[in-house]
């Protein structure tokens, strides 16, 4: 695992083999967007350690959506700190994180003929045991972080797919709604219904975000509103 910062001392990039997760640090305590397939919790606790923080100060999980690279280690580390931490997720993915639901496979009928070859040759995932979820979400609601962020509904990926935008420093986790990958921001691939997932792209191509983040791809560290505005532009 790698460890990029992106903002000094406030957000880094914890980079897997498979997918991103991202740690926001304010000055008494942490919140941690994704965990990371399961067996992940060692690794973000001690990058934790490496900055300088406790896994002790962690207070809150945020889940961008259901899939396992994203979810599979929220049972471990929902269950750091004696239960003060808060695993946070869209009302529409949580029965599937808690287990109630199943995981619904992407559809491929309008989708670029390489997104399916793509997905035939992903790797197979550990297992991702059931967790709790503390908070249901909504569009618009406010999660106290960052010194303010609020829940965009993202859906398209999954039907409870969401990204969290910070007006403040103007930073965007994106989850998997879109991705930035080899200097190319696109379109976020493997999902569930690609004209809603278009038109949550433009929705985040809307925001005036300077930062960028992504479940998968390298960081945008400044003008990403325009790269979201040209990525919303070539997608049909």
């Amino acid at each position: 695992m790698e460890t990029i910062e992106i903002l000094p001392g406030r957000l880094y990039q914890l980079g897997f083999e498979i997918g991103c997760v991202y740690l926001w640090c304010d000055p008494v305590e942490l919140t941690l967007i994704d965990t990371g397939v399961a067996g992940s919790g060692p690794a973000i606790a001690e990058a934790i350690r490496g900055l300088g923080r406790d896994p002790g100060e962690l207070r809150r999980v945020l889940l961008t959506h259901c899939h396992e690279d994203h979810t599979g280690s929220a049972a471990e580390i929902g269950g750091w700190n004696e239960g003060l931490v808060q695993v946070m997720a869209h009302r529409m993915d949580a029965p599937v994180i808690r287990g109630d639901q199943p995981m619904l496979l992407p559809v491929f009928d309008d989708a670029p003929a390489w997104e399916r070859e793509l997905w035939a040759a992903k790797p197979d995932l550990p297992a991702v045991p059931p967790a709790r979820v503390d908070v249901e979400l909504s569009e618009g609601d406010a999660v106290g972080f960052g010194g303010g962020a609020r829940v965009v509904a993202v859906p398209g990926h999954t039907d409870g797919s969401a990204a969290f935008y910070l007006p403040g420093p103007r930073v965007l986790f994106t989850g998997d709604a879109v991705a930035n990958v080899a200097g190319r921001t696109m379109l976020g691939v493997f999902n569930r219904d690609r004209a809603r997932a278009i038109e949550s792209l433009h929705r985040l191509a809307g925001l005036d975000a300077r930062v960028a983040v992504f479940g998968h791809g390298e960081p945008i560290t400044s003008g990403a509103a325009a790269a979201l505005r040209a990525a919303a532009a070539d997608t049909v």
